[in-house]
């Protein structure tokens, strides 16, 4: 436990004062290539700054003080996160798009303390910057969390994302209304203490999406918007991996006259041998990529069963049959029949109902 309190404040940090920044009691800099920094998601790691694209990553540490700060920039100043000190309530933190520092912590009882900072908001809403964090010059960094046998990786879109989750009284797009801690997939991870990965985009799908790119176009990224920049997989070798997609799809096979619709596809409708073909495609990419791995493959609870026409589970049960390969699944969501983005209690329910699945069906 700590005592004090949390308070954010702008310092304008310039190149220059990367080997020691401006800090209460003689701060300390320390870069981000620190060994004790630990990582977690797709991130990119440069010799100045590490970039956060997804939304799910996170960066922490373990130290011994009284406060701590961070030096951030933001691509476009919609980025948020959560700040979260020895696990405790989270604050949220929104960066700036010039390079600043922000004080997460002062006030703690010294001793030993664990920070975390948590990217809540999307890849569409652009990168953050992370330059490193600075300590007062009696404090010091501990040695990094040890890392977690468990590893579970989603690929998603909306839902996964955790699009319009914190919107009580709407379906609003703003960035404020995104968390991604709060979606069914990080609590899921949570639960059991594995390490976490979301490769999520609002709107996208595996065929058509809305807009020009989908998900097995981007699923290997580093930087979502770079075709060049590709993920390393041996990086991170998930048990678990959760493919939450196919909403997009549906929706968009009722709108032929949408403009991705007509690039895709023209004026025809693919068959049902096309979507089956299709889905069956992906998942066997992501088996490729992770041999032994254990794939769940999800239909979420915006899948309307009373749309006319509704086959999409059918269509995924059969592409997942033809694959003849016993550690690949399907478990669909119970529909909530609401309109809109499933909420913070819809994300609860659901991760409930996928850990019951999992705990029924794997060992890991």
């Amino acid at each position: 436990m700590y005592k004090g309190f949390f308070f954010f404040f702008f310092v304008f940090v310039s190149y220059a004062y990367f080997s020691c920044v401006a800090f209460p009691n003689n701060g300390v800099f320390i870069g981000c290539n620190a060994p004790e920094i630990k990582y977690m998601g797709r991130i990119e790691r440069g010799d100045s700054a590490s970039i956060i694209y997804w939304s799910g990553s996170s960066i922490e540490i373990n130290f011994e003080g009284t406060e701590v700060a961070v030096s951030l920039k933001d691509e476009t100043g919609k980025n948020y996160f959560y700040i979260l000190i020895d696990r405790n309530k989270p604050v949220k933190l929104k960066p700036d798009t010039l390079l600043r520092s922000y004080t997460l912590a002062s006030g703690l009882n010294y001793g030993k303390h664990n920070l975390k900072i948590y990217k809540l908001t999307e890849e569409s809403h652009g990168k953050t910057w992370f330059y490193g964090l600075i300590l007062n010059k009696k404090d010091k960094l501990l040695p990094k969390s040890v890392t977690n046998k468990r590893k579970i990786e989603f690929y998603g879109n909306s839902i996964s994302a955790g699009y319009s989750l914190e919107d009580t009284v709407g379906d609003s797009k703003k960035p404020e209304y995104f968390n991604n801690y709060l979606t069914y997939a990080a609590i899921t991870a949570r639960h059991y203490n594995a390490e976490y990965s979301c490769i999520a985009k609002s709107g996208i799908g595996i065929m058509v999406s809305w807009f020009p790119i989908i998900m097995p176009e981007m699923y290997d990224r580093l930087d979502s918007k770079n075709p060049e920049s590709k993920w390393d997989f041996s990086q991170y070798t998930p048990n678990i991996v959760v493919v939450e997609l196919m909403t997009n799809d549906l929706w968009l096979f009722a709108k032929p006259q949408n403009e991705n619709f007509i690039a895709r596809f023209g004026d025809k409708k693919p068959d049902e041998a096309f979507i089956i073909n299709s889905y069956k495609n992906f998942v066997t990419t992501i088996r490729n990529k992770y041999p032994n791995a254990s794939i769940i493959c999800v239909l979420d609870d915006m899948s309307d069963p009373e749309c006319e026409g509704y086959q999409w589970p059918g269509y995924i049960d059969s592409a997942v049959h033809s694959l003849n390969d016993a550690k690949i699944y399907t478990h669909f969501f119970p529909h909530q029949f609401k309109k809109g983005h499933p909420k913070a209690k819809d994300h609860e329910r659901m991760a409930s109902n996928l850990i019951k699945f999992i705990d029924e069906n794997i060992k890991w």
